[in-house]
């Protein structure tokens, strides 16, 4: 061969390995990213061509497909009670993309999923048309039910998070205001049309919020439930009955200001017991001033404060303040000051008291369903922390029981069942401004066994602030909850 002839065959052959790998360089290294470019419209008219699997509620669906009429997406979502369901399963839209349970297991549901792999080529090669996936739920429906229509009959805004205490297995989760995923699974005007009115540009009550996972409110006096837990855990008190080291008034570490307690009410060197069935400031502030920053901050991260919860879907990190002067940790320690929590965070520390100390990661999904409903993965109870030991957990039970037989928490007594709880209206607005946010947390026993764990945030801005209490908004709700929680297991 001469010269000339050998460096064109070099430089095509050059070519030829170039176009390999780039060929090489887009199948398998660029293949995801290309995959889920939103402007590849091919990927998302292969996503839409074929039914969607189902999210799943006590064996039944919750969630469908429909035909569309036009366009060149052939099936788009529907669903079942949607604006009841929304925070558990978000939405799936041709316009608007995914969110919650709907994106994060989109593999599962759409049959992308590579545990699916072998079952998509032999459908392939047999001609039957892809299937996807099912998501099952640990949610209970009537739980579900009691707790949206609770919100929904108080006309404000909230949100509910209740826990099977044994396993971590999220019961209900609900949030209000709330909308329904249909109206926006397609790509029609009238899609565009209902995504403005629940867009927060446009709607300010933000509907698609989902509050009991996102939205972090002072707890109010729920927090003292952790407060007592960390007297106890440190060996401030040993007792649910011993009297404290609280003088009334009582000035703040640092200042001239006193907490003040809520009305007249026997907080004076009050126990445990008492000061929990009161909702005493002055004895919980002193115990959290006592302790110090450090004591508190330990105990609270035990119940999973200042750590986002992943259930799988992503919840925000409550937050116990560091580096707090002991007047800001006495604050904090009421529930006030820098402290937030979601619902959820608050449902898990019921859910831990009611375990006897243990604290279960809590969990939403149960399992992942190929389309034949054979199991792909099954989610196991994980044990998370041990925020206080046996013993201490059942003083800390009897002192909530208290609270629910003789204290602020009456009204969510039910007939028959042992219940504990723990009242709170928390501080809201500059210098308290704003209505109070409403809260109660609880759990139900029936016999030796905690079936349910609940906590409730109500916020009701058109309310008489003076008719604002835990157990007046928030606490028939958990009641309702536990109710429906006990009667499904009969």
């Amino acid at each position: 061969m001469n010269k000339p002839l050998r460096r064109i065959a070099i430089f095509c052959g050059l070519l030829v390995l170039a176009l390999l790998i780039r060929d090489n360089w887009l199948q398998y290294v660029k293949a995801d990213s290309l995959r889920e470019d939103p402007d590849n419209r091919r990927v998302l008219i292969a996503r839409y061509a074929t039914p969607r699997g189902d999210i799943i509620v006590d064996g039944k669906s919750i969630t469908g497909h429909a035909e569309t009429t036009s366009g060149d997406f052939k099936f788009k979502r529907t669903y079942k009670d949607g604006a009841m369901w929304a925070p558990v399963t978000g939405f799936v839209s041709q316009s608007f993309g995914a969110t919650q349970l709907e994106s994060i297991e989109d593999g599962i549901l759409t049959g992308n999923d590579d545990r699916l792999f072998f079952r998509n080529t032999l459908d392939m090669l047999t001609g039957k048309p892809k299937e996807g996936g099912n998501v099952v739920t640990t949610l209970n429906a009537a739980a579900q039910k009691a707790a949206y229509e609770g919100l929904k009959k108080q006309g404000g805004k909230g949100a509910v998070a209740a826990i099977e205490p044994s396993t971590g297995k999220i019961l209900a989760l609900a949030s209000y205001p709330s909308y329904d995923p249909s109206t926006i699974a397609g790509g029609s005007d009238a899609d565009a049309e209902a995504w403005k009115k629940i867009d927060k540009k446009n709607n300010p009550d933000d509907p698609a919020l989902n509050r009991a996972l996102r939205e972090v409110y002072p707890p109010g006096s729920t927090f003292k439930v952790i407060t007592a837990a960390a007297a106890l855990e440190n060996g401030l008190y040993t007792e649910a009955d011993e009297k404290t080291k609280s003088p009334l008034p009582w000035t703040m570490p640092g200042t001239t200001t006193q907490l003040k307690n809520e009305g007249n009410i026997p907080c004076e060197n009050a126990t445990m017991r008492v000061a929990l069935q009161y909702s005493c400031n002055t004895v919980f502030g002193k115990i959290g001033s006592d302790l110090g920053n450090d004591k508190m901050l330990e105990e609270a991260k035990k119940f999973g404060f200042d750590e986002q919860q992943f259930v799988p879907v992503r919840s925000s990190a409550s937050v116990f303040s560091k580096d707090m002067n002991p007047s800001e940790t006495a604050l904090s320690s009421i529930g006030q000051f820098n402290t937030a929590a979601t619902p959820l965070q608050m449902a898990m520390v019921a859910s831990a008291v009611a375990n006897n100390g243990t604290l279960m990661k809590p969990y939403m999904v149960d399992s992942l369903q190929a389309p034949n409903l054979d199991t792909l993965e099954k989610t196991e109870p994980e044990k998370m922390s041990e925020p206080l030991s046996a013993q201490n957990a059942q003083i800390l039970q009897s002192m909530m029981e208290t609270v629910v037989k003789d204290g602020t928490g009456k009204t969510a007594q039910i007939q028959g069942v042992t219940v504990g709880g723990k009242t709170g209206t928390a501080q809201h607005g500059e210098n308290n401004s704003k209505n109070p946010y409403a809260w109660f947390i609880s759990y139900a026993k029936v016999g030796d066994s905690a079936p349910v764990a609940v906590a409730v945030v109500v916020q009701d801005d058109n309310a008489v602030r003076e008719n604002i209490s835990g157990s007046g908004l928030a606490a028939p709700i958990a009641k309702s909850v536990m109710e429906a929680v006990i009667d499904s297991k009969k």
